[in-house]
Order: C-alpha cells, then sequence, then structure tokens
C-alpha cells in the first residue's frame, strides 16, 4: 500500500519506510506499513522499565563503592545526558517516525556511513547487553538450583523472549508491560520499606539517617577521581533507555505518544535511582555496601525479613528477561530498517505481520554464543560482555545527538517553529550531553578495567566503517531517504 498525503493533511498512522532502491531518481511514493502494535500504555511502561534492571539492582553496589555519598550527584549527570539525548531523540521521532529509529535520523543527517554505524553499533550494543542479562539470568537461576547448567537457564529465556517478539509487536508490548510491573513495584516496595526503617528505628544499626551521606569521608570520600570513575557503572545502568525510540515507531500514535513516555524520564530517574540510592545510603553506611549481595537485600534484610534474597532473585530475574526481551525488539528493528535501505543482507528486511522475523531469528541464533560462553568461561563472561555495552551504549547516545545537531543545522525558520516537540535549553542541553560522553569515553582509556573494551569498540568502529565501503554500500543506487531535509 502506498500514500502521497500533501504537506498539509494529516500525518497518516503509519511508519514511512524505504523509497523503491532500485528507482535512481527516488521518485516512487514512500512505502508505509501500518502501526498498531503498540499502545500508549505499553510505549509507558516500556520507557519506565528500560533503565530499570540489573544495573540498578545489583550495579549500584559498585557505583556507590568508587564514589560514595556523591553517587548520587553522578546518577543525577548521568540522568541529565539520557534525558538530553531522549529529547533529541524525541524530536526526531515526533517529527519523522521511521522504522530503524536513530540509524535512519544519522544515515540523513550524517551520511550513510554514520547510519551504518550507528546502526550496527547499536546491534552490536543489544547482543552484548543481552548476553550479560543471560548470563546473569544463569547465575541467579543457581540459587535455587546449583547443580543445573547455567545453559539450560538460558536457553529457557532464549524460548521465552524469542516467542514473545516473533508472536507480534504486541506480544512483545504486554509482556514487557508486566516484566516492568514486577521491577519498577520492587523498587517501590523498596522505598517504603527504607522509608519505615527511617522513619520508625527498625534498624539494628547504630547509624542511620541524613548523617551517613558525611559520616565517612564526607559526601565526597573518594575524592573528584572516585566520583568519576562511576560514570561508567552508573551510565550502564542506563543504558537501553534509547529502545524508546525504536518503539514509538510502532505505537499508535507517536506525535502524542513518544512525549508523554519522555517527559517521564525526569521523575523516573529521580524516583527510582536517586531516591532509591539516597534511602539505601541513609540506612547502611556506603562502605558497608560491598556488592557480596544487593542493596536492595540489604534494606529488607534490616526489617528481619529472611527471604529477601529469594524475592529479590525473582525480581532481578524478571529484569533480565525484561531487559533481552527490549533488546531483541530494538535490534530487530534497527536491522530491519538497514536491510530496507540494503545496508544490511536483504533477509533481514523481510517482515511477517509487521515482525521482523528473519532478524529475529537470526538474532536469536547470535545469542546462542552466551549458552557457549556460559559452559566454557562461566566465570568471566559477564564482566568482559558488560564493559563492552558500555562503550556500544555512550557511542549510540552519542551519535544521536550529533544526528540532531545536524538535523536542526538544516531547519529552515519555519521548519523550526513548527516542531511539535522540541528539546529543552538548546543548544546548551544536548552540548553539555556531548561533553559527558566524551569525558566519559576519556575514563574509559583511564581506567585499565575498561581501557581493552575502549579499544575494542573502537576496533569495531572502525572494522564497520570499513565494511560500508568495502562491501560498497554507498555505492547503492537509489538508496531513499526516508527523513526529508537528509542527504
Amino acid at each position: 500500500m502506498t500514500e502521497n498525503p500533501r504537506a498539509d493533511a494529516p500525518r497518516p498512522t503509519t511508519v514511512i519506510s524505504a523509497t523503491d532502491p532500485t528507482d535512481p531518481a527516488g521518485s516512487t511514493p514512500p512505502q508505509v506499513v501500518r502501526r498498531g502494535g503498540l499502545k500508549t500504555r505499553h510505549l509507558n511502561f516500556i520507557a519506565l522499565g528500560s533503565a530499570i534492571g540489573t544495573g540498578l539492582f545489583y550495579g549500584s553496589a559498585g557505583a556507590i563503592q568508587a564514589a560514595g555519598p556523591s553517587v548520587l550527584l553522578v546518577y543525577l549527570l548521568g540522568g541529565a545526558v539520557v534525558y538530553f539525548m531522549l529529547r533529541a531523540l524525541g524530536e526526531m521521532s515526533v517529527r519523522h517516525p521511521v522504522t530503524g529509529s536513530f540509524a535512519e535520523y544519522s544515515r540523513a543527517h550524517m551520511g550513510g556511513a554514520a547510519g551504518y554505524l550507528t546502526g550496527w553499533m547499536f546491534a552490536f550494543e543489544m547482543v552484548i547487553v543481552a548476553l550479560a542479562d543471560l548470563t546473569a539470568i544463569g547465575i541467579y537461576m543457581g540459587f535455587w538450583f546449583p547443580d543445573v547448567n547455567r545453559w539450560v537457564w538460558i536457553v529457557a529465556a532464549l524460548l521465552i523472549v524469542g516467542a514473545a517478539n516473533l508472536a507480534s509487536t504486541k506480544a512483545f508490548g504486554e509482556l514487557e508491560f508486566w516484566f516492568t510491573v514486577v521491577k519498577v513495584g520492587a523498587v517501590i516496595a523498596m522505598i517504603i520499606a527504607g522509608a519505615a526503617v527511617l522513619a520508625f528505628g527498625l534498624s539494628d544499626s547504630a547509624s542511620t539517617g541524613p548523617a551517613n551521606l558525611v559520616n565517612d569521608g564526607g559526601f565526597f570520600p573518594n575524592g573528584f577521581s572516585g566520583m568519576v570513575s562511576s560514570f561508567i557503572l552508573v551510565l550502564f545502568a542506563f543504558g537501553g533507555t534509547e529502545i524508546i525510540g525504536v518503539a514509538g515507531s510502532e505505537a499508535e500514535d507517536p506525535k502524542s505518544s513518544i512525549p508523554k513516555a519522555i517527559n517521564t524520564v525526569p521523575v523516573r530517574i529521580l524516583v527510582f535511582y536517586v531516591l532509591a540510592i539516597l534511602v539505601i545510603l541513609m540506612i547502611n553506611p556506603w562502605r558497608s555496601i560491598t556488592g557480596d549481595e544487593s542493596p536492595f537485600v540489604q534494606i529488607f534484610s534490616a526489617l528481619g525479613v529472611n527471604w529477601a534474597a529469594a524475592l529479590l532473585n525473582v525480581v532481578v530475574i524478571t529484569a533480565a528477561l525484561s531487559a533481552i526481551n527490549a533488546d531483541l525488539f530494538g535490534a530487530g528493528r534497527v536491522l530491519t530498517g538497514l536491510a530496507k535501505q540494503e545496508f544490511a543482507p536483504k533477509v533481514m528486511a523481510k517482515t511477517v505481520r509487521g515482525v521482523p522475523v528473519m532478524t529475529t531469528v537470526i538474532l536469536l541464533a547470535v545469542m546462542v554464543i552466551g549458552v557457549v560462553a556460559n559452559t566454557y568461561i562461566p566465570d568471566r563472561v559477564f564482566e568482559i560482555v558488560a564493559s563492552l555495552a558500555t562503550f556500544a551504549t555512550i557511542f549510540v547516545w552519542l551519535m544521536i545527538l550529533l544526528a540532531h545537531l545536524a538535523s536542526r543545522r538544516k531547519m529552515s525558520p519555519e521548519e523550526l517553529s513548527s516542531l511539535d516537540y522540541k528539546v529543552p535549553l538548546w543548544p546548551w542541553g544536548q552540548y553539555f550531553a556531548i561533553f559527558f560522553i566524551l569525558f566519559t569515553f576519556g575514563i574509559m582509556l583511564w581506567l585499565p578495567d575498561f581501557r581493552v573494551a575502549f579499544f575494542v569498540g573502537l576496533a569495531f568502529s572502525v572494522i564497520a566503517v570499513a565494511m560500508y565501503y568495502i562491501t560498497g554500500r554507498h555505492k547503492v543506487p537509489g538508496v531513499s531517504n526516508p527523513v526529508p531535509g537528509g542527504h
């Protein structure tokens, strides 16, 4: 089905896809694919749950040890970066919702190589983050079944999320909705329990309350270097929030639902990160949060809840399944968008009822690497993939911000004034976010534990750009331009 709406006509409830690549003039009317898989309820909960995962439930302990109480400031700064990045993505998505999301925006506004690299880097990010979460599921299931091999649980997890993603977009949305209900419920329960501990003095600890934020070495016990060393762990915890842009392209009403989802980001960061970590730090002195158990378990332990570890295990397994579900969805849609532009194998462009079946199957096959890795190097696989994910995550954020800057430079005053959804604090908010990301890359070079991941990510970038030219992608005739005003 094709449509060619007038400029003043209402935008159709469809996702603009590629023009016919065999038409050098690009004169073929844009193909459109019917939307309707994700409701506003789904998108709001995808936005709500995208940053609540193992990075919060377990990774927060490492960030606290690195920065002490000043980690609260790092979460605020990192949250500001995420917010400005998502607002940039939201502005582009509301203006032109396209299959492929930010990979298409990078290609349209910064050139084919940039779009190619962004799309493949995001797919790389999603796959390795999924491998980390698959590994986590194997570890967490060992809490109850220590004698069962990890790969059994990894295969089971792949079957669950694979079935949801292959069934329909709505099935993915429903599964993610209920996963998020569990995650959000757990964080809210922790905050309420922590408030009860503080209000009624239920903890056995001799030190509770705001004094814990300054009692042991002050607010910056490890100095400025300690605070900045926690940047990477904090940004890794926020990884995956950009999935809102991909999911938004399949929403029933992106013009309304994308802004609503993104506008909740500041509240989500304040409640689910800053407030949660603040409660944890006021109940337990920061040095006691060693990572031997989740900070969330320590909250319930203070209340004498002996089954806190088992409860949290359920929550973290749910969080990991949720992350894998969203990763598979996001990578599948972006790679399908690349395939429609002939920037990925043509087989990945095939969809059934709007579901990128072949791309999803290929990604599931790649994730079997997690099964093999957890069989042969079970003690190292999580650390390896988590460090690689950090580079890929912030690289994709950087490309989103740069694409937005490029898109703004091409707008006429009339186009700018007609934007339905604009970024705030233009352009200083964008410059702040870009500087923060570049600074974090510098931290990766400074910290030995992340130096190898930085160079691996850099090598991946060079290889991806080289493949773009070696495979002749830059010579593809009539590659469509679904984003007006692009190259």
